[in-house]
């Protein structure tokens, strides 16, 4: 009987103490874990999208930062003889292009729409090939005359015509000159006779680095300090890297504006294309020689004193032509001004060095 009771206490004394337990338990806040089939996911921080990149805006013709002001892009055809230098305006020019024609003498189509000069000139005549040039531009083309049968390619292109011997407004003739290398122009009355299918700002015409750096030349190209063209008898200008652009010559002598500045550019655009003759002629039975720049070929790139191969490629007239690197992609130039060679396929030569 003693043994008993003693194991009846026992056993009482064990359950008390568990109640005991249970209940400070309870009494302190503690809970039971939870079942793990009611926990809900856990739910990641709000995420905010990334903010837009703040990309300035850049001048078409140049990719140069800035405020670009919504007017045509201006093509002027400007002399390029001896008896035309120095010439004014051009080394406020966001492109020109330097063509061969009849005689084998060279002539520019200069482009401006960034910078306002107080005067271009001289101002001559169209040829076949400008249409092709300027088309893309969608802007306004001036000249001083033309044959009939060019002025009718020009008429069928979308440029807007602003012609010398049509009497247009801001074409005039300097005394200080001999005819025929006197016509210049006043471009700000240029651009006021800008119709309304002509008012808006050019598209880009090439593909621009957001700054030198990267460039495809200077990232991807060869070093180089001096670009020697031979364009014809008659045309063999050069440029050379002097640290901060290229700066041109015509021969052996430095290419000067009438302003007394240094003609340069930050870009030397290289373009290797057919040069056959047209169906016009000109002085004494010459054929007037024009370009075909409808297709692909081969250039070269000329940028921070270092050149690169390219591949340029116009789908149709008023396509802009287009540069390519040898993969395939876009070959980017740096933000500044770009003069374009186009050297005749059958003739012409660059030696780079």
């Amino acid at each position: 009987m003693v043994h008993t009771t003693t194991r009846r206490r026992s056993g009482a004394t064990v359950l008390a103490l568990a109640a005991t337990l249970l209940l400070a338990a309870c009494s302190s806040g503690a809970s039971p874990a939870p079942d793990a089939e009611t926990v809900g996911p856990t739910l990641d921080p709000q995420k905010v999208a990334a903010p837009a990149p703040d990309v300035p805006p850049v001048w078409p013709l140049t990719g140069v930062a800035g405020e670009p002001e919504n007017r045509p892009a201006l093509a002027v055809k400007i002399e390029n003889t001896s008896s035309a230098r120095p010439q004014s305006g051009l080394e406020q020019a966001d492109v020109v292009w330097e063509t061969i024609v009849e005689f084998e003498v060279s002539r520019f189509v200069a482009v401006w729409h960034s910078q306002v000069p107080a005067e271009l000139g001289p101002v001559r005549s169209v040829r076949p090939m400008d249409p092709a040039i300027v088309s893309p531009l969608n802007g306004l083309l001036t000249f001083s005359g033309g044959q009939p049968g060019i002025l009718a390619l020009v008429d069928e292109s979308p440029v807007q015509v602003i012609s010398h011997d049509a009497g247009a407004d801001g074409l005039y003739r300097l005394r200080s000159r001999s005819a025929p290398h006197n016509v210049y122009a006043d471009p700000d009355a240029l651009w006021a006779q800008a119709d309304a299918e002509h008012q808006n700002s050019p598209g880009e015409q090439f593909a621009f680095a957001r700054t030198a750096e990267q460039a495809s030349a200077v990232v991807a190209g060869t070093p180089a300090t001096t670009l020697a063209f031979d364009l014809s008898s008659q045309a063999k200008p050069s440029w050379t890297w002097n640290g901060s652009v290229w700066e041109r010559s015509e021969g052996s002598s430095a290419a000067m504006a009438a302003s007394g500045a240094r003609l340069s550019a930050t870009n030397v655009v290289s373009i290797t294309a057919s040069h056959p003759g047209s169906p016009f002629g000109a002085q004494n039975g010459a054929v007037v020689p024009t370009y075909v720049l409808e297709g692909s070929g081969e250039g070269v790139l000329a940028t921070g004193g270092q050149t690169v191969p390219v591949t340029w490629t116009k789908a149709s007239r008023d396509a802009p032509m287009q540069l390519t690197l040898a993969d395939g992609t876009p070959a980017r130039l740096a933000p500044g001004n770009t003069w374009v060679e186009l050297v005749p396929a059958e003739s012409g030569s660059l030696a780079i060095s």
